[in-house]
């Protein structure tokens, strides 16, 4: 993909023994990206001793995140490490050991730190008790400013110059190189390019010989073509407690009935399946089991006990069925539903829905896809830019809903902080710690202008 040694001049950083380290004497570091990774592996860097600065190509920081706290934050999940890790599939062994030093209870004490108290959901899954992430990320922003961290807004990332200096773009569209001893990339996936997640970076690592796996969506509703009948009656309307599955995979949850087919936690667990077949055969298959309690003799006696001229709508109303449910198994089964009580309880466990691919980035919550983990090291620093370290969703995984994205996206961040700090000679190999505020040589420099851009 590209030549096996770029035009990139990066040398090793000289070595600074910790007690030595001053304000002028202080090795920079750069993160590109104010999302929770690149937050992260800045301060990490600067309780290391690093002045660092975080360019962000947006007016604030931190976008995405408190766009997903909106809906009540889900930070992480409590179920047991090793099937924690295991959600993220192949690149389960790749990521596990990141969540191993930095796993979920450390991410709760973290949040505490800040003042931002955490409590399990009955799904096990993490929240902020004030449900929100604005409270956590002026509790993070603050501390970050206290340890000398600036946040540079509006500061584009364009690549790096052949000598190896960064190169931005300004707010007013200057364009300028920046010399860095470590940079830290966390310009996260492609999904919402709006808030800030473009890709545009794939570009520079590409023409430097990084493997990039294309970014597709993830986390994504499913596309079905309902009749229009259907789309003008129950667009928005939710149906509850569903089992999806596709092939031998199963979700359950509950989903809402969109203008383009279907969202929710059950669909965005299988949306990476239902994306793979979509592509390669054109279509998927979804079947949805709407009594996913009741076993299907069960709901067949259930059935059975129906009056002779009573309405298919009529008795599955009185049978605790939706209009949405009655109305999705019409369009599952577009010829008529049967009478005969064993196959109306069949459709109602099985019913199938055609499906012709996933949301795009523009609509997914989390992106597919990124740098290959062939490219990066055990400290997640780019084999073929020394000093180049990768965090977050720029990392080829692809993690459900759950909270298990934002849990990798702390994790990487810190292994990419702690990774770029050892690089710079702040710390020695054997320097550890589960929260950036356990680290040794911890500093909390006073914030100063000679940290800006």
């Amino acid at each position: 993909m590209g030549q096996s040694h770029p035009p990139f001049a990066f040398s090793p950083a000289h070595r600074v023994e910790a007690a030595l380290i001053t304000d002028a004497a202080a090795p920079f570091c750069a993160v590109i990206g104010a999302g929770p990774a690149g937050l992260f592996a800045a301060e990490a860097l600067a309780r290391a001793g690093a002045r660092v600065v975080v360019y962000e190509h947006k007016p604030s920081p931190a976008r995405k995140f408190l766009m997903a706290g909106r809906g009540g934050l889900n930070i992480t999940h409590t179920e047991n490490l090793e099937r924690f890790i295991s959600r993220y599939g192949a690149a389960a062994k790749r990521i596990g050991p990141f969540v191993r030093a930095f796993p979920p209870q450390a991410l709760r004490d973290f949040c505490a730190e800040l003042g931002e108290a955490t409590f399990v959901g009955t799904s096990g899954r993490v929240f902020p008790a004030s449900f929100k992430a604005s409270p956590l990320l002026r509790g993070w922003l603050a501390r970050l400013a206290r340890l000398g961290v600036t946040i540079a807004s509006r500061h584009a990332f364009l690549g790096f110059a052949p000598d190896g200096a960064l190169r931005l773009k300004g707010p007013e569209g200057e364009e300028f190189a920046r010399p860095a001893g470590a940079v830290v990339l966390a310009l996260g996936g492609a999904s919402w390019p709006k808030l800030g997640s473009e890709g545009g970076w794939t570009l520079a690592l590409n023409e430097a010989g990084v493997a990039v796996t294309p970014l597709s969506p993830a986390n994504s509703g499913a596309l079905v073509e309902w009749s229009s009948i259907f789309r003008a009656d129950f667009e928005g309307q939710p149906i509850k407690t569903v089992l999806l599955r596709h092939g031998d995979a199963t979700a359950r949850g509950d989903m809402v009935v969109t203008r383009a087919g279907l969202e929710g936690g059950p669909v965005y667990a299988l949306s990476a399946r239902l994306r793979e077949a979509s592509a390669t055969d054109g279509a998927a298959t979804l079947f949805v089991d709407m009594r996913p309690d009741t076993s299907l003799a069960c709901l067949t006696r259930k059935l059975s006990r129906r009056a002779p001229k009573q309405s298919h709508a009529t008795f599955l109303k009185r049978s605790g069925f939706s209009r949405a449910e009655i109305g999705l198994l019409r369009e599952a089964r577009p010829e008529g539903l049967p009478r005969d009580a064993e196959a109306l309880a069949s459709l109602i466990k099985n019913a199938p829905l055609k499906v012709a691919g996933v949301a795009g980035l523009e609509r997914a919550i989390s992106t597919a896809g990124g740098v290959s983990f062939e490219e990066v090291d055990a400290e997640l620093m780019l084999k073929k830019m020394p000093g180049v370290f990768v965090a977050g969703e720029m990392l080829d995984f692809d993690a459900p809903t759950g909270g298990y994205l934002l849990q990798a996206a702390f994790a990487t961040g810190l292994a990419a902080g702690r990774g770029a700090a050892r690089y710079l000679g702040l710390l020695s190999p054997a320097q550890t710690g589960l929260s950036p505020s356990h680290m040794p040589n911890s500093r909390a420099p006073a914030a100063s202008n000679k940290y800006s851009v």
